[in-house]
């Protein structure tokens, strides 16, 4: 645990001219801590001004009780620690525990299709299923990285944001509940101080922290340039144990996923169990007294509708289509949608290829 004065030395180090991250490690490892550098160290310009900066940050971690993870510490990211290029300092908020459990990193495109996303929720839905322990890390951007967060949310597992900018402000600021939501369990964090505005350049940077923090990264959609190739590239460097899900040589939101895959620089998956497989994790058996007992408890609470929804899927084992239940039930197709998603959440139903969905009995 870093007292004040040690932290606040550790925040003003790399605000010096000419001390950039790989400089500041190595003047820490030279002189034992960032304080002796700040002391020992005559040739460093604008030391007074760097710790008063430091101060001010320091006073807004105390007054919005912050986390702070040192790169040296026993609570740092394990799995970031082992990367060259990891911050020396990380900014947190929220229950993070960063080294508990099992990491997946997802990331795609900022405009996935109706398939990215649905293939995003099933990943995030059955790991959350079969590897409960598992914590999903992700950007919060539009598209993938925020259905990732929501899903992982819906499922009752952690996840963790990786934000391209300080802990004084959400970007983007209509994922702000998402962000708020994800405190209770997981949380934010980030390298960057407050009043760091999130800019381009901020944004690749974090990728390294998204890639560094998992035990394996996840490609759902991406173009053939983006954020989330970045990402694939870092943690292929990292040596991480990088997936992708193939897409039709003619779909441009999977080309980046498709030259991953035949460059060999990621695995194909189309579903939870091939990634569970790949990482060689046992996947929980299920308790047939608790997943009963656990279904009888979500049936309680079904709305009329629900029920009838799951009558007419039990009078089809093979799967019903979504057109087929609007026609028996007479509602709006957005009105089934919805209560077909909600259900899904809840592990009531699942769906299937071709707008099929299948009742879970």
């Amino acid at each position: 645990m870093l007292d004040r004065p040690a932290l606040k030395a550790i925040i003003a180090l790399p605000l010096l001219q000419g001390v950039g991250l790989r400089r500041a490690k190595e003047l820490i490892r030279h002189y034992g801590s960032a304080e002796k550098v700040l002391e020992e160290d005559h040739s460093l310009e604008g030391v007074q001004t760097a710790l008063a900066r430091a101060e001010k940050e320091l006073q807004f971690i105390e007054k919005h009780h912050l986390s702070t993870y040192y790169f040296e510490d026993e609570d740092y990211p394990r799995r970031l620690a082992q990367c060259p290029d990891c911050p020396i300092l990380l900014y947190g908020k929220g229950n993070i525990l960063p080294n508990e459990g099992k990491f997946v990193s997802v990331v795609g495109t900022r405009s996935p299709s109706d398939r990215g996303k649905q293939l995003c929720r099933e990943l995030v839905s059955d790991l959350a299923q079969k590897v409960p322990d598992v914590t999903i890390v992700s950007g919060l951007a539009y598209g993938i990285d925020v259905t990732a967060h929501r899903a992982a949310l819906e499922c009752g597992l952690p996840t963790i944001i990786i934000p391209g900018h300080g802990l004084d402000r959400i970007y983007p600021a209509m994922h702000r509940q998402v962000a708020i939501d994800s405190l209770a369990k997981g949380g934010i964090l980030t390298e960057y101080m407050s009043e760091t505005e999130p800019v381009g350049p901020n944004f690749v940077a974090r990728n390294r922290i998204i890639a560094g923090m998992a035990d394996a990264v996840v490609v759902v959609e991406s173009r053939v340039k983006g954020g989330s190739l970045i990402t694939a590239d870092i943690a292929f460097s990292y040596n991480r144990d990088l997936f992708a899900f193939p897409g039709r040589p003619s779909d441009i939101n999977s080309a980046g996923c498709n030259r991953l895959i035949k460059y060999d620089q990621a695995r194909l998956i189309e579903c939870a169990d091939d990634l569970i497989a790949a990482m060689r994790w046992q996947p929980k058996q299920p308790d047939d007294n608790a997943y009963q007992t656990s279904l009888d408890q979500l049936f309680v609470d079904l709305e009329p509708e629900q029920r009838h929804l799951l009558d007419i899927m039990r009078g089809y084992e093979d799967g019903v289509h979504v057109n087929t239940l609007v026609a028996e039930t007479h509602m709006p197709y957005a009105a089934t949608s919805a209560l077909l998603f909600e259900m899904e959440m809840r592990g009531m139903v699942r769906s299937l290829p071709g707008g099929l969905y299948r009742a879970i009995k």
